[in-house]
């Protein structure tokens, strides 16, 4: 049996994640309603895991709670047009400096 989550919780570890998600906006409201999204943790390590394992968005295992595949790839989309990349690319270098 493959352990998805030991996997993915170690591409997000609590004290990086700490420095992380102040960097992230919140989900966009949904007013019409439809399914809640997934936190922001469960889509950056779903993130994380398709863009380290080259595995294709489609095939992002469920066992991980990560979402689906496309539901990541729209948070990664959504993230990149707010910028929120270039501040994590800030953050993980001054913690490499550190």
């Amino acid at each position: 049996m493959v352990r998805w989550w030991g996997m993915a919780r170690a591409l997000l570890p609590d004290d990086l994640w700490t420095e992380i998600a102040p960097l992230l906006p919140p989900p966009r409201p949904r007013p019409k309603g439809g399914r809640p999204p997934i936190d922001n943790r469960a889509a950056l390590t779903g993130i994380l895991f398709v863009l380290r394992s080259g595995l294709p968005w489609e095939m992002l295992p469920a066992e991980m709670g990560c979402g689906s595949g496309m539901s990541c790839w729209r948070r990664l989309r959504d993230w990149q047009a707010a910028g929120v990349w270039a501040r994590l690319h800030q953050v993980l270098l001054e913690r490499l400096h550190a």
